[in-house]
């Protein structure tokens, strides 16, 4: 594993769980807008934390912690992530996984095998806008498109969510992904904020009332979609 990050408390990243967050290294896409970029583009090999430290951590939040959830970059392309997640769950905790889906024989085994409570999968724009809006053109969506499917059958506690931002997502779009994923309960539009850590600098998100403005377009197939992080 290579783990470059760990916030010890968090009440915002497990839905209703008081949680701790993993950072993993790496990710298959390029998204401009990736809001750690740092975890990206230039890991540092020196900054990693071993998975004893992240144990011993977890052993003495034992009681005090829910959950904990593992995020990235992309957590999937981690060889060992399987036995990782054994680990934490021997522990007694609930295991939340952010992931971009691009993996899906990996996260339906897992799931699956019973190593996760509950998944974050992004939807990062239409399927048209697809390759454009990860930085990889032409991006073959099979592998999405299967893993959104999947979680949609109710294997496991799951939610899909877009980082909305303006230079990537327009009115087609969010009607686009409301037919893809339609009459889905648990979706999410993220209002993007400029973390200071972008692959690409100079992006913007969009003012409230956009926001507003899409939320309406996805509820005419997604009513229970619902705005996060707008202020």
């Amino acid at each position: 594993m290579n783990i470059q990050g760990l916030q010890k408390l968090t009440l915002l990243d497990y839905p209703g769980k008081v949680a701790c967050t993993i950072f993993t290294a790496g990710c298959n896409f390029r998204c401009p807008f990736c809001h750690n970029a740092s975890l990206v583009t230039h890991v540092d090999e020196n900054c990693s934390i071993s998975v004893d430290e992240v144990m011993t951590f977890l052993k003495k939040r034992q009681g005090i912690l829910d959950g904990v959830c593992v995020t990235g970059g992309e957590p999937l392309l981690q060889p060992d992530i399987e036995e990782f997640l054994h680990k934490i769950r021997q522990l007694g905790y609930l295991v939340k996984l952010d992931t971009n889906g691009s993996f899906s024989d990996r996260l339906i085994h897992i799931v699956e095998a019973g190593l996760v409570d509950y998944v974050a999968m992004d939807i990062k724009n239409s399927p048209e806008h697809y390759g454009k809006t990860i930085g990889i053109e032409d991006y073959d969506l099979s592998n999405i498109l299967e893993s959104a499917e999947f979680l949609q059958k109710g294997t496991v506690p799951f939610e899909f969510r877009t980082t909305v931002v303006r230079e990537f997502h327009k009115k087609e779009d969010f009607a686009a992904i409301g037919r893809w994923i339609q009459g889905e309960e648990n979706y999410f539009l993220q209002g993007f904020k400029d973390s200071g850590d972008l692959i690409v600098p100079g992006l913007r998100g969009y003012t409230k009332d956009v926001m507003e403005q899409a939320l309406n377009i996805v509820k005419r197939n997604v009513p229970h979609t619902e705005l996060r992080g707008i202020e």
